[in-house]
């Protein structure tokens, strides 16, 4: 399906000359051209949601960091509009026919709201993310990873295999999985799950949310009956001892939440990280033969073609001032990571892929992963499933190209996102 043609969505593009529209296909095709000259227009600039809400669109490094730490601008809209308005999110689930009694699934999501709910979410998962916890996890994705490497070759077809099927989407799956505690046999439906979230086509959310739904209420009745030390039992357990902690759908969301941002994510990361070393030989030989920099070059990575173009919208709640233009309460905000990311305000020749560029041992120097309250809480897990997955890579298989010329890479014109349909590559000469 062409999103861009077929998509009610693109029916509002144009609507308004000389607004910025997120299905303009110029911004979907080459959302780093095109968000690059939005932002030369400005640090705020007026445009259109997917449903034709007005948004201002933040472009500028500086301002979106400043915006994501500013405690003004809130995730949920009641809390920007005293309750009043449900906001663009709620009018495009509408187009894409989501059933209301399933809405709370996803606007209550620990994406979707604010403190002290934010709050109260996060530090019931956190433990399972914090430092100790994830070098602990590192010999198991290791060894995950070498077991999918040697698979390969069993998946080649003339000598070609698709790395995005059969490598960058199995490991973190595998992972988040594992550390959740969702059955090995239910995996692959979780990843055709993902792909019909991110599709953006109508009537599909609204047949696969409900399944979600269901299957993660189906897994809480039978792991209950025999829990063990994955995050599903330990929310159970939350759950069980002091139900006022977390409610029957925020235990639903936050594994929906969890297990689809903790996969579709990384392996769009990995698959993103491949193409670019493959076609950067330069960086491709510092990245194999100093595994010291591996750290610093997923993060030049996640600045270069990380996976994630947007963040959520934010709103107002108050009137502002942003970067001098005035911002009213309830009004919606878009920030751009993409074109935060490549700016020359921030980067000396952003556009050039540098796995040098971040200093080792600095704070992060990206919004890949976002910044302030909402910094994703599976960063540190994903930095090592890259580091991983892209430096074991190249190790077992030195030789590894393209199968195809990189003008032939497909990937989906979807809004806010970057991704391979597939990565055909040869593993031997």
């Amino acid at each position: 399906m062409s999103e861009t043609t077929t998509n009610p969505l693109a029916e509002h593009v144009g609507k308004h000359p000389g607004e910025l529209n997120e299905m303009d296909p110029v911004l979907l095709t080459d959302p780093f051209k095109g968000y690059g000259e939005v932002r030369e227009q400005g640090p705020v600039v007026r445009g259109r949601f997917l449903d034709d809400t007005p948004v201002w669109f933040v472009t500028r490094f500086d301002d979106v960091r400043e915006v994501l730490r500013d405690q003004r601008f809130v995730n949920n809209p009641a809390s920007s509009a005293g309750g009043a308005d449900d906001g663009p999110v709620t009018r495009l689930m509408d187009t894409m026919g989501l059933p209301e009694e399933f809405r709370p699934y996803l606007l209550g999501s620990i994406l979707n709201v604010d403190a002290p709910d934010h709050t109260r979410l996060r530090r019931l998962v956190s433990r399972a993310f914090t430092a100790r916890k994830i070098t602990d996890l590192r010999p198991r994705v290791e060894q995950i990873t070498d077991d999918l490497l040697a698979r390969l070759p069993e998946h080649a077809e003339n000598g070609v295999v698709d790395l995005i099927e059969h490598f960058a989407y199995p490991l973190p799956i595998t992972v988040i999985c594992e550390l959740v505690g969702i059955p090995e046999a239910d995996r692959p439906q979780w990843r055709q799950w993902g792909s019909d979230l991110v599709s953006l086509i109508p009537g599909r959310l609204g047949t696969t949310i409900p399944a979600m739904v269901d299957h993660i209420h189906e897994l809480i009745r039978v792991r209950r009956s025999a829990l063990t030390d994955d995050l599903l039992s330990e929310l159970i357990r939350t759950h069980d001892d002091d139900g006022g902690r977390l409610s029957d759908v925020e235990m639903v969301t936050l594994v929906l939440t969890l297990v689809f941002a903790g996969h579709e994510t990384t392996a769009h990361l990995i698959g993103n990280g491949t193409a670019a070393l493959l076609t950067h030989p330069d960086q491709l030989s510092l990245f194999t033969s100093d595994p010291s920099l591996q750290p610093r070059a997923v993060h030049e990575l996640m600045r270069w073609c990380g996976p994630v173009h947007m963040t959520q919208l934010r709103y107002a709640s108050e009137d502002l001032d942003l970067a001098g233009t005035p911002i009213r309460k309830g009004d919606a905000v878009q920030l751009v990571l993409v074109s935060a990311n490549f700016d020359p305000r921030h980067y000396d020749d952003p556009n050039r892929l540098d796995l040098t560029r971040h200093p080792a041992g600095h704070a992060e120097n990206h919004v890949g992963f976002g910044h302030g309250m909402h910094y994703c809480l599976g960063a540190s897990l994903a930095r090592q499933e890259g580091e991983v997955a892209l430096g074991k890579l190249f190790a077992h298989y030195p030789d590894v190209s393209l199968a195809v010329g990189p003008d032939r890479l497909e990937r989906p014109q979807l809004p806010g996102s970057w991704r391979l349909n597939s990565l055909p590559v040869r593993l031997r000469p």
